[in-house]
């Protein structure tokens, strides 16, 4: 897996090379790029797909810099800039800083897709983004929520994994996402400050921003989402000058895990069409 230097720390990414449009993969809070794995595959024939690892708790290398959620819409921007990417499809899910990069940098990007996110009040989103908002302000708090989701048995309960996908993820994927927090203390310290570094406006703001995203967007929407009301995916498509709505059934807020086959499906289609 390449690396990149940025001015806040070393950033790993997945790159599948090739000609055809640039799609870029933002994945949430303890996660990697391997959220997208399947996604990829079924993107990468006529794309060249690149998927980040954000410094999100599931990083390898500590940061430089301690983490906030505005220092990663720079990051990303630098990221975008650094690897000379233009016309890109700027595509997140969970989380919701390309709302802000698309606001804010929209010269960069062809299209954006945002897929189950964050988005107007909704932020920490539901009982497990509160959950980690509370253990990362507790004194030893973290390491002990991080250990208790490492247990296979617990892996499916609505505080965990279970809250974002309707399916099993593969225990292998899971013990990647959590290794970094349940071993190394600066990572630790970068997902603590992190979280206790959120500007509550942040997203409020960049839905504002996004009436003036006049270039095609598409918001994709699972129908059983535990953490993102479903009317947010609607408010998101219609404050767009160019949005459009995708629901997909049978899935909770990681379509990417629940739908992969869908969800690239609607991808191509979109990028296609656009």
């Amino acid at each position: 897996m390449p690396e990149i230097e940025l001015s806040a720390g070393t950033i790993s990414y997945d790159d599948t090379g090739g000609e055809g449009p640039v799609v870029v993969l933002l994945h949430g809070l303890v996660h990697d790029a391997a959220v997208w794995r399947d996604v990829t595959a079924g993107l990468r024939a006529g794309n060249r797909v690149i998927a980040p690892t954000l410094p999100y708790g599931s990083h390898r290398t500590p940061m430089d810099r301690p983490p906030t959620p505005d220092l990663v819409i720079n990051l990303i921007v630098e990221f975008l800039d650094r690897l000379d990417l233009r016309d890109v499809t700027l595509v997140e899910s969970d989380c919701s800083r390309a709302q802000t990069v698309a606001a804010q940098h929209p010269e960069r990007l062809a299209r954006l897709v945002l897929i189950s996110c964050e988005a107007f009040d909704n932020y920490p989103p539901g009982l497990p983004g509160k959950m980690i908002g509370a253990a990362c302000r507790v004194p030893g708090a973290l390491p002990l929520m991080v250990r208790v989701l490492g247990f296979k048995p617990l892996r499916r309960l609505p505080v965990g994994i279970g809250a974002l996908t309707k399916r099993p993820v593969p225990d292998e994927i899971v013990d990647r996402w959590l290794r970094p927090l349940r071993t190394d203390p600066a990572i630790r310290r970068d997902f603590r400050h992190y979280n206790t570094n959120i500007r509550r406006s942040e997203l409020l703001e960049a839905a504002e921003g996004l009436r003036k995203f006049d270039k095609p967007a598409l918001v994709v929407w699972a129908t059983e989402d535990l953490m993102m009301p479903r009317a947010h995916g609607r408010r998101l498509a219609e404050l767009l000058p160019q949005g459009r709505l995708v629901e997909i059934e049978d899935s909770r807020t990681l379509i990417a895990e629940d739908r992969p086959e869908r969800l690239s499906a609607v991808l191509k289609e979109f990028i296609a069409q656009t």
